[in-house]
């Protein structure tokens, strides 16, 4: 592209887009050269590692792809826009050097924005709901605020991410519509109704209601984890202190919820006590797996087996998982009705955010001319039911699963300078 006027940023939690747009209205989404090919969904990962008396990094497929170097010296971080919300977490160190939340997330930005376009208007994308127990949406502002600052970028606006992924359908449509958007991320899960207008040549985006909740693919991700890894990794198993016999700490296994919350369990302390654990447990061959998996940062290649078996999942039904490292093998096959009683709650609980979504609007489901759907989540059979069941199938629309957000915001800040 020529003459960009404007840039849409869509940070996610899994993966990261970068769009741009011209006077025309005419996007193009940035791709990214790797050693296996261009790409356009970047991964939101980084991984920091010690060169002499440095500390480097490298972001994206580059930190997967060294991330998968076990005998290398490195600290591997992903999901970080999980973080932004939550008072708790505000800083952690990388081989002694402190990095601020907006300190890493810009460092991850500086990767993905065009160093020449930083001063066009920006739109970066924001969940309706930060992910989180109860997240602090200021805090979360300021704190993506402060890592565009971080990463040359003086001013950036924020819109909500449906309103982005909806807004290039808007922009094809003849006659006015009430749309129900359904962004689903790696965190979160966001739903808008808009009302768009195409009326008078240009087009007028009205949005009636907004609703998130925190459940999304890492949700999903999770319940395939606690069902058929954990159980391998000592979870429901014991161990003896003081002539006791005590369940195995809870919050090991909880980390595999969120990806970025696995890597923090490499710290001296968790991987002391870990090692303490397995001496007097029942299962040490369990615990010690474990202990492999934190300590040599599989993380990412546990998140691998999982992404490939819920895709399978989606087209079948059912899937074989295989999982091997860390003395640990799982190879097993997996049915798509028991992944779908596994997410069973997680399915109800995206059901009543659609239903605070239309309360807020004064809408119901007849009022509703179309969904649009965009996201990993929405190829899953189960969230597609939901709302076929609800809207019928007719009613359904499909957006890139990961460009249509970045794509939707750049046109938003396009549209803002005409």
């Amino acid at each position: 592209m020529k003459n960009p006027t404007a840039i849409g940023v869509d940070f996610g939690t899994t993966n990261s887009v970068v769009a741009l747009a011209d006077a025309s209205g005419d996007v193009l989404v940035r791709r990214f050269e790797t050693p296996n090919g261009s790409v356009d969904a970047y991964r939101s990962a980084l991984l920091f590692f010690r060169e002499g008396a440095r500390v480097k990094h490298v972001s994206g497929p580059a930190a997967l792809d060294r991330a998968l170097d076990v005998n290398g010296e490195h600290r591997f971080l992903q999901s970080l826009k999980t973080y932004v919300s939550s008072p708790v977490f505000s800083d952690t160190r990388l081989f002694g050097k402190k990095f601020l939340i907006e300190d890493l997330i810009g460092v991850f930005l500086a990767d993905i924005l065009p160093e020449d376009l930083r001063g066009l208007p920006i739109v970066s994308g924001r969940p309706v709901v930060f992910a989180g127990e109860r997240p602090d949406e200021g805090l979360a502002l300021e704190r993506l605020s402060a890592a565009y600052r971080n990463a040359g970028v003086e001013k950036v606006d924020f819109a909500y991410e449906p309103f982005g992924a909806a807004y290039t359908y808007g922009r094809t449509l003849t006659r006015p519509e009430t749309v129900l958007v359904a962004d689903f991320g790696g965190g979160t899960s966001d739903f808008s109704v808009m009302r768009f207008d195409p009326g008078g040549g240009a087009l007028k985006a009205d949005a009636l209601s907004h609703a998130g909740v925190g459940i999304a693919g890492d949700t999903f991700d999770f319940r395939l984890i606690d069902n058929l890894v954990s159980p391998r990794l000592g979870r429901n198993s014991c161990y003896r202190s003081f002539q006791k016999r005590l369940p195995m700490p809870a919050r090991y296994y909880a980390a595999f919820a969120q990806w970025h919350k696995l890597s923090l369990l490499k710290s001296a302390d968790t991987m002391a006590e870990l090692r303490r654990l397995a001496k007097d447990a029942e299962n040490p061959d369990e615990i010690e797996s474990l202990i492999e998996i934190i300590d040599h940062d599989l993380g990412y290649e546990l998140y691998l087996a999982v992404s490939r078996l819920k895709a399978e999942l989606s087209s079948g039904e059912g899937a074989p998982f295989r999982f091997r490292a860390a003395g640990l093998e799982i190879d097993e096959v997996v049915a798509r009705k028991d992944f779908e009683s596994w997410i069973a709650e997680d399915v109800a609980s995206l059901d009543a955010t659609i239903d605070l979504a239309l309360e807020r609007a004064g809408a119901g489901p007849a009022d509703i001319d179309a969904v649009f759907m965009t996201g990993g989540t929405s190829y899953v059979p189960a969230v597609r039911q939901l709302f076929a069941g609800r809207f019928g199938a007719a009613k359904l629309r499909f957006g890139d699963a990961f460009s249509s957000v970045a794509a939707g915001l750049a046109l938003v800040a396009a549209d803002r300078v005409r």
